[in-house]
């Protein structure tokens, strides 16, 4: 019978490539630029093939690779010294107050770098040991403004050294560079002007009435001290609910209003959002519309 002649119909094919395969056809062969390999892995992301801290690593890494030193060096005029020719009780009150692990020690002048000191030799000077502070230096590495990141990097590895000399072209100092600020480039701010200590509060009100305000502070917290009115149905802390204002994830410095507040990003990596500047706009007088 023709009933019993009749195949069941094969579904159209689907000639789209699935992600996964569009992904290992471009592993297999040479990627054509490299605005192609971050298209795919932003896709690979929204795919939940990886997570937004992988995506945000890789895509710090691939920016090393194309960055050099000047383009993140610590200028010479803001660079953290000591000069030889003072005595310890000069010098030390400037290591305490600066915190940093390792100092450009120079004679005279800054561009006469001799060497580096490590903050923690000095524990000698408060042990009462015999104190001669070119005994204790390490031997200062320079190198060029025009050095690739991911080259000095691997210098730093190798060589188990944190901080080097950055010179010019004319063999002058033009700043220095840590293995830190090469790491921040990868994985965001390691430490930033505005962190907080884990003892701080939440909320800070500044002198001048705004407030410094943790992206991580629940929105039940902001609420009480703010005076505002936010719903946590949605998002529990205020850092979820800029970021939704947004639209995005903002940068450092980028700016918003909303229903009465000015919201300024104090500190956000590639990753997330750490801190904003809050100020409660006065409200329009309602004589004004009457």
């Amino acid at each position: 019978m023709a009933a019993d002649s009749e195949k069941p119909s094969n579904p159209k094919p689907n000639n789209k490539p699935s992600l996964l395969e569009r992904l290992s056809h471009f592993l297999l062969r040479e990627p054509e630029d490299r605005e192609q390999l971050v298209a795919l892995l932003h896709s690979a992301y929204e795919h939940n093939l990886m997570d937004a801290d992988s995506l945000a690593m890789i895509e710090g890494v691939l920016q090393v690779s194309e960055m050099q030193v000047r383009d993140i060096m610590i200028p010479r005029s803001q660079m953290d010294v000591i000069d030889i020719t003072d005595p310890p009780e000069v010098f030390i009150p400037h290591v305490i107050e600066t915190a940093h692990s390792r100092f450009p020690v120079i004679e005279d002048d800054k561009n006469d770098v001799i060497g580096i000191l490590l903050a923690k030799d000095l524990l000698r000077y408060y042990a009462g040991e015999e104190f001669e502070i070119r005994d204790m230096l390490r031997p200062a590495v320079f190198i060029p403004e025009a050095k690739r990141l991911n080259v000095l990097l691997k210098e730093f590895r190798s060589n188990r050294n944190h901080i080097a000399i950055v010179v010019d072209e004319y063999g002058g100092v033009a700043g220095m560079v840590t293995i830190e600020d090469v790491l921040e480039q990868i994985v965001g701010d390691i430490e930033d002007e505005y962190d907080y200590d884990e003892d701080e509060d939440n909320i800070i009100q500044n002198a001048d009435g705004q407030y410094r305000v943790k992206a991580l502070t629940e929105i039940a917290d902001f609420n009480e001290i703010l005076g505002t009115a936010f719903s946590d149905e949605e998002f529990s802390t205020i850092g979820g609910l800029v970021v939704n204002q947004f639209g995005h994830l903002p940068k450092r410095n980028d700016e918003i209003t909303f229903d009465g507040l000015h919201v300024k990003v104090l500190r956000a990596d590639s990753r997330r959002l750490h801190s904003i500047l809050v100020e409660i706009l006065p409200q329009a007088d309602e004589d004004d519309h009457q």
